[in-house]
């Protein structure tokens, strides 16, 4: 497996999805499954919605981000709501992992 070289804001981007992937193991575990497909939904999300190449928006992402899951990671907030769009969103990432295995 060869390392590939990664930007300071490649490497931002991953510390902030691996901090906010660490938050469902802190929650309730009724509620984990929510927070983990609300983590993975957003960052998708966002991925989706900007270019690799607009760093101004990387950057803007990364702090709105940062204060986000400073927030999540609160011992008082235990819950999370998902929308319809999420839940939709994970049963095609379901499928086409299933389609990929099969």
């Amino acid at each position: 497996m060869s390392s590939a070289r990664r930007s300071g804001l490649q490497k931002e981007v991953l510390n902030l999805y691996r901090r906010a992937l660490r938050i469902p193991r802190t929650k309730p575990t009724q509620t984990r499954a929510k927070w983990d497909l609300l983590i993975r939904y957003s960052f998708r999300n966002n991925a989706a919605s900007v270019s690799p190449r607009d760093v101004s928006a990387i950057e803007h992402l990364l702090r709105v981000g940062g204060r986000q899951i400073a927030l999540y990671e609160d011992a008082s907030v235990r819950d999370c709501q998902v929308s319809a769009e999420m839940r939709v969103w994970e049963q095609t990432q379901t499928q086409r992992q299933n389609r990929t295995l099969a």
